[in-house]
């Protein structure tokens, strides 16, 4: 199957009956009903105007109206661009501008500042809702609306060099990049992740992550569409450490994932209100940030299942490495694991391939990867060379074929000219069994061109203090590698993903010191 929609329609002949979407305490929709309900909102977006090659903007919290609409933009050729609910309307605007979106799609309770950004810049804005899972979606602007038991397919076919989806970069260096991937991107990647995970129709799973990114999206949502499968939507829209448990329970989940943020939340609550007993699961799986070894350990002694680390970013169309499943081979605590249905090199900066062992840049090519960012002519030529897609992350291979990555090349911390994966430091500070949380980063320092800083999060109860934080790095940690200041928090600043960007980290505890009139770095 070379696009989306051919795989997905393929599913819904194959098992018409299985459930596809669940919504917790709410209702199941089959895989013959959900395709019924796409092409019934195709032809209302069909009848709104959008016309393919259009980009449709959609807002929404993880809803049943989310996944249908975002399937049916699909299915009439045009192309889908998710935004996070929480923008403000500045970031709308310049997220709905530079996508050139022609309609933006809410809930049916609609969103404030999309709304005012929509309206600023000419761009229609439309509600949708399902009441009625027998009647179909209601679109708010569409005057003749048939139900889902009689209306007039789309006479429409979808080719694999359709651009679906159109999402930015989360932008850890730079201004956010727009990345288009095709039909066939979202296939190959959807066929990739079923096929490492071994995603049948008896797995189901619970959406923890929010679906405008291609983590939960590709590896939470279509994936286990695509197998066949079933997901469970939770009741609030969005993840909820009270309810977790009780809907991977009730609707018999085999697997999730999820960043390590969540992964952190989750066994929070369990050693503060552990439950009665656990669903016994094929997997879990962790992605979008590196997971510390200590942690992984910690979830697996936990929750009685294999915890497998995997490598993804949105150019990619989210997977491109993974631990594999036990049955298949062993997963390895802070690797990333093998390559998943495309080729992967490490290159030095001539292009030259690595061999075991020695570092240089992760590059990857395959049909999951886009075909270069949008209106971006420069970031293209660096991106794209020698042949290969270059992520910007440093990684090596190890003598079995597993990637372990070093650092992003633009977060390495340079401390006089040794160069120190934050990754590295990172873990050895998760170690200490007073740390909840902990993430390291660089600091302009005058002596030696830049300095590694840390926040720490103490676990509940505990009195940890910077002194005892240093003295377990000195005493773990090469000279060079120690912090020279620790923060103790109770939080630190993420992303929407949940994603930890050490640069923002930096911003907000340098700013912290720069109001306490604190003497400058290095003096």
């Amino acid at each position: 199957m070379e696009t989306l929609t051919g795989l997905l329609k393929h599913v819904a002949d194959k098992f018409p009956d299985r459930h596809a979407i669940s919504v917790s305490g709410k209702f199941d929709i089959t895989h013959s009903r959900l395709n019924q309900l796409i092409e019934h909102a195709a032809s209302l977006l069909v009848a709104a105007g959008v016309k393919p090659h259009d980009v449709v903007a959609l807002t929404f919290p993880n809803t049943v109206e989310y996944v249908i609409m975002f399937l049916a933009v699909i299915r009439v050729r045009a192309t889908a661009a998710p935004l996070n609910q929480a923008y403000t309307a500045d970031e709308f605007e310049f997220y709905l501008s530079d996508s050139e979106s022609k309609l933006l799609l809410t809930a049916k309770e609609g969103n404030e500042a999309a709304e005012t950004a929509a309206s600023k810049i000419g761009i229609r804005h439309v509600t949708a809702n399902l009441n009625d899972v027998g009647f179909g979606i209601h679109l708010s602007d569409v005057s003749k609306q048939n139900s889902v038991s009689d209306f007039s397919a789309v006479n429409i076919v979808n080719e694999p060099s359709d651009v679906a989806l159109f999402l930015h970069t989360s932008g850890t260096t730079s201004r956010p990049k727009g990345v288009p991937l095709t039909q066939l991107n979202l296939a190959s990647s959807v066929n990739n992740i079923k096929s490492v995970y071994k995603l049948t129709e008896s797995d189901s799973t619970v959406i923890v992550l929010p679906l405008f990114h291609v983590h939960g999206l590709l590896a939470g949502l279509l994936s286990s569409l695509g197998a066949g499968a079933v997901v469970t939507l939770p009741a609030a829209g969005r993840f909820s450490a009270t309810t977790f448990w009780s809907d991977m329970k009730n609707y018999n989940a085999t697997w999730y994932t999820a960043v390590p943020t969540i992964h952190q939340i989750i066994l929070d609550r369990h050693l503060t209100k552990p439950e009665p007993a656990y669903p016994k699961l094929r997997f879990i799986r962790s992605c979008s940030a590196s997971l510390a070894p200590i942690i992984l350990a910690r979830l697996e002694e936990a929750f009685g299942a294999p915890v497998l680390e995997a490598y993804a970013m949105t150019e990619a169309s989210h997977l491109m490495a993974s631990n594999p499943l036990p049955e298949v081979g062993p997963h390895v605590p802070g690797s990333v694991g093998k390559p998943v249905g495309q080729e992967m090199a490490i290159l030095d900066e001539n292009g030259v391939e690595q061999k075991a062992g020695a570092n240089g840049e992760v590059c990857i090519r395959g049909p999951n990867v886009t075909n270069g960012y949008k209106n971006n002519p420069e970031a293209n030529k660096s991106a794209f060379s020698f042949g290969w897609f270059h992520t910007g992350d440093i990684g090596y291979f190890d003598s079995d074929g597993y990637l372990h990555l070093v650092s992003r090349i633009k977060e390495l911390i340079n401390r006089g000219g040794e160069k120190i994966s934050p990754i590295e430091v990172d873990a050895v500070l998760l170690s200490h069994p007073d740390v909840a949380q902990a993430v390291c980063f660089g600091v302009p320092d005058d002596k030696y061109g830049e300095e590694i800083n840390c926040a720490v999060i103490p676990r509940e109860g505990s009195s940890l203090d910077e002194e005892e934080v240093l003295r377990f790095c000195k005493k773990n940690l090469a000279a060079f590698k120690v912090p020279k200041k620790v923060f103790i928090t109770d939080s630190v600043p993420k992303t929407a993903t949940g994603k930890i960007q050490r640069r923002i980290v930096a911003e907000h505890f340098l700013t912290r010191i720069s109001t306490a009139k604190v003497p400058k770095f290095g003096a």
